[in-house]
């Protein structure tokens, strides 16, 4: 059975702190907030699970592996390195948007994102592993982007296009199946899915195309964890590359490299 079990990390009153005593500079906002990323990369995928960094000021981490005791050392591991401190809501459901649903009330319940009083909520159910493969992720990428779009445009319309075939694949990806999907740069799209059929997959690229004119393909791949079934997509998409299809699924677990 498909479970997928997410975190959602959100910085304790990070509005507030931005201002105050005055407002910071924006290139040291910058700073901390992709450092911090990058710590919370490295943390969760330490632990083979991975990190996304949304709005930055949240962010949302599949953690399939990852227990309450790794979740209070992440928070500690943060509180002993900047200058802000961290709250965890931790959410499972075969849906990926469902269990961020829950993630999310465990953490909105315990006060506002704006709240000077909150501190570290870390709160929210953990997956037992049952050994079997029960998460899916999709690793979608744009046909040609270096040909259609890096080495004809400036990179400010290269982006353009980029960014449109994400919000389309985004929304219909979650309106359609509750999957969340993220960039994660260069033309590459990281989705975090229920179990779905070729011709659900189909349907996303055909949406895309159609409605923003990006073509896309998608290697698909399932495990315990988010870097064993993303390490399985990435060998099924170079599949399509080698194939010229527009979506494969990994036959069966690729071996994952420690590098």
């Amino acid at each position: 059975m498909t479970n997928t079990q997410l975190t959602l990390i959100q910085i304790d009153n990070y509005g507030p702190w931005t201002v105050t005593p005055e407002p910071r500079r924006e290139m040291d906002l910058q700073t901390l907030q992709s450092r911090l990323f990058a710590d919370l990369a490295q943390f969760v995928g330490s632990r083979d699970g991975y990190a996304f960094f949304t709005r930055f000021d949240n962010m949302v981490a599949v953690t399939n592996g990852l227990d309450r005791a790794d979740h209070e050392l992440m928070q500690e591991s943060i509180r002993n390195r900047y200058p802000v401190t961290l709250s965890l809501g931790v959410g499972v459901d075969e849906v990926p948007v469902e269990a961020l649903e829950r993630a999310t009330e465990e953490v909105q319940l315990a006060g506002s994102a704006q709240d000077g009083d909150r501190r570290e909520v870390l709160g929210g159910e953990f997956h037992a592993s049952s050994g079997t493969d029960d998460l899916h992720i999709a690793h979608f990428d744009v046909n040609d982007a270096t040909g259609k779009y890096t080495d004809r445009l400036n990179e400010f319309d290269s982006f353009i296009h980029i960014e449109q075939g994400y919000a389309s694949l985004m929304r219909h990806m979650r309106e359609a199946h509750g999957a969340l999907s993220f960039f994660v740069g260069g033309d590459n799209i990281i989705s975090v899915c229920p179990s779905l059929s070729e011709s659900k997959y189909r349907s996303a690229i055909e949406h895309v195309e159609s409605e923003v004119g990006v073509e896309l393909k998608v290697g698909v791949g399932a495990g315990e964890s988010a870097h064993v079934a993303g390490f399985a997509a990435k060998h099924a998409l170079e599949d399509c590359r080698h194939r010229g299809t527009d979506i494969e699924f990994a036959a069966a677990p690729a071996h994952v490299s420690d590098d």
